[in-house]
């Protein structure tokens, strides 16, 4: 009986175990930054978000407020949102990762895993910028751009992201 759910419950410790270790690894990593305020991956958003809004006519600057591990955008004439670590997704590509080598399939994993991160590197900072035209020419979408299809569109892009591992290559018959 136990033996038909041995494939499964591999899956399933896999990704438990791979989660686990990345998650304690971030943790660890932003313990190591919190005296300093945000930290440097955050920061890296921030400034990625910063250009993208400059360059489509939204003159952005940042505020950095290192006591309370934030920094602010300044978009045109005021402060519009600001940047926390839960903005990063990191915690979302974590989970990502995890899933995504819970189904290992040898070096097409971790390029399919890189070829990811940037698309959802990408996909968060437009994400962000997004965010930021909105609650300042649109404010009164904002809670709800904030709270529904802004997070729509990371959580999205993760699912597509599952849907096309698991269908093209997870599950892909390897003498086919």
């Amino acid at each position: 009986m136990l033996k038909d759910f041995k494939p499964v419950l591999g899956i399933l410790l896999r990704f438990i175990i791979i989660y686990l270790v990345l998650l304690f690894a971030y943790q660890f990593y932003l313990n190591s930054f919190k005296e300093f305020g945000l930290d440097p991956y955050s920061r890296l958003i921030a400034r990625q978000v910063m250009f993208v809004q400059n360059a489509l006519g939204f003159p952005s600057a940042l505020y950095d407020d290192v006591p309370k591990q934030q920094i602010w955008f300044h978009v045109r004439t005021g402060f519009v949102t600001r940047m926390v670590e839960g903005c990063n997704a990191i915690s979302v590509i974590i989970l990502f990762v995890a899933f995504i080598f819970a189904f290992y399939k040898g070096t097409k994993t971790f390029v399919f895993v890189a070829v990811s991160f940037l698309i959802l590197y990408i996909m968060n900072v437009l994400r962000i910028a997004g965010l930021n035209i909105v609650y300042s020419d649109y404010t009164k979408y904002g809670k709800m751009a904030h709270d529904y299809a802004f997070p729509a569109i990371i959580y999205g892009s993760v699912v597509i992201l599952w849907l096309v591992w698991i269908k093209f290559f997870a599950l892909k018959n390897e003498n086919s």
